[in-house]
């Protein structure tokens, strides 16, 4: 005989302590729960709107510089830690932490166009208009002690820039030329050129180390390897490049940006044209740079906004301003993927989340469950046009609206231009009157 029994397990319905919450038995059959749709819907749109009203991305403002703020740099050995430079040869330390500077030093009698720190954190190269090449001690002097470099090189010309190589003693500068320099030696090891006119930004490919990438005032983009004695590559862009980064991931990938208010990605293998090409600023795109996983990078433009890109998409997730924040010289993304910090040239230093919504500090289990559960309905349902329109909204301000829009008109209208002479070219027909104008204007002249 066949006897049925009920089995139950207390762990499935009694609670561990008395302030745990009930536990609740539930069945997922979905005929018993006809309206789950529509409810799951409902909480898509609450979360897209709970993320934009808590999008707060602004944390804190650095100021103690005397003049603009012209470049900045990472420590690559502590989080907390920046390195900032100002027009007027100012060389700060901050700590991120305590929001304050722990150490100043007057590393140059004019603007400090470069600053590089070594792998290892020891010390920091820093270049300057005075055209000297000085190598500092991460390492404050003894109490009562003056600030002196370690070691200080007269270079020939003004440098703009310096990076140094991400495993050897080798450190690279440009101005006219591209210098390769050993830190044990006064003069350089090799020097790389091609063409004439001043070169503005470089940097070191972070996993192929041998090979540096360049921007040059006569528009174009030159690749360099440090172990052939000139550059393997060169193309030549309408506007001129302001500043590279390399993807810290992807070896053959870099970024570039221009002058015409535009990011454009590049395959060095394939040079003849971009990947993708990143719109969103109105104004010249000053710097740019990757986060650590490689899948977002970071723009700060003329514009006096902040934008973030994802690296596969042409338009930007996110947009950073301020009423008070001028003209960004230079962004960075932080190495724990948490923090971008922005300097202007109204001397402040700011830093923002890279997730707008994003809670800082301790958060209960409970709470990063709920908000995991937000995050994967927005994920589900972001191709619905109401809850698209919500995630899309950003405020941008009046000066930047306006100009977005008049680029817009401009791109429209050359585009039918374009098109139109396409098509009258294709049919046969003749040109226009002001053409005819033109082809008569040039035939007397």
């Amino acid at each position: 005989m066949r006897v049925k029994m009920l089995s139950r397990n207390p762990d499935d319905y009694l609670r561990a302590t008395k302030k745990d919450m009930q536990r609740v038995p539930r069945n997922y059959d979905s005929k018993l729960h006809p309206m789950e749709a529509p409810r799951e819907y409902v909480r898509a749109m609450n979360a897209a709107k709970l993320e934009r009203v808590f999008a707060k991305p602004f944390i804190a403002s650095l100021d103690g510089h005397r003049d603009g703020i012209s470049c900045l740099a990472k420590h690559p050995c502590s989080l907390s830690t920046l390195l900032s430079a100002s027009c007027d040869g100012e060389v700060r330390f901050w700590d991120l932490t305590r929001r304050t500077c722990i150490r100043a030093i007057q590393a140059h009698t004019g603007v400090t166009s470069g600053i590089a720190v070594q792998p290892s954190g020891s010390s920091f190269i820093s270049v300057g208009a005075d055209k000297q090449i000085r190598r500092w001690s991460m390492d404050g002097p003894v109490a009562g002690q003056p600030e002196e470099p370690l070691n200080a090189i007269v270079g020939k010309t003004v440098m703009s820039g310096v990076d140094h190589h991400w495993h050897k003693d080798l450190f690279a500068t440009c101005g006219e030329r591209v210098d390769l320099w050993d830190e044990q030696r006064s003069t350089p090891v090799r020097s790389l050129c091609w063409g004439n006119d001043q070169i503005s930004c470089l940097r070191f490919n972070p996993i192929e180390t041998s090979i540096l990438g360049s921007c040059a005032l006569d528009r174009s983009i030159v690749l360099y390897d440090i172990r052939a004695a000139s550059p393997f590559t060169k193309v030549v862009m309408r506007m001129r490049s302001n500043s590279i980064a390399w993807n810290p991931q992807e070896a053959f990938i870099f970024t570039v940006a221009n002058e015409d208010s535009r990011l454009y990605t590049y395959d060095m293998r394939q040079m003849s044209k971009p990947l993708n090409m990143l719109l969103g600023h109105v104004a010249a795109v000053l710097d740019v740079d990757y986060s650590p996983t490689g899948r977002e990078l970071t723009s700060a433009a003329f514009d006096r906004t902040l934008r973030i890109f994802k690296q596969d998409q042409g338009t930007s997730r996110e947009v950073y301003h301020t009423g008070r924040m001028q003209h960004v010289i230079n962004v960075k993304w932080s190495l724990d993927n948490k923090y971008i910090l922005s300097g202007s040239d109204e001397m402040n230093i700011r830093i923002w989340k890279a997730n707008a919504a994003e809670k800082l500090g301790v958060m209960q289990p409970r709470e990063q469950a709920a908000l995991q559960y937000s995050e994967r309905l927005r994920e589900k349902y972001r191709h619905f046009p109401e809850i698209k329109r919500v995630l899309r909204h950003r405020h941008l301000p009046q000066r930047v609206y306006s100009e977005a829009r008049q680029q817009r008109v401009m791109r429209t209208a050359r585009k039918r231009k374009e098109d139109n002479r396409r098509e009258n070219s294709r049919l046969g027909a003749e040109p226009p009157i002001s053409e005819c104008r033109k082809q008569i204007v040039s035939f007397e002249q």
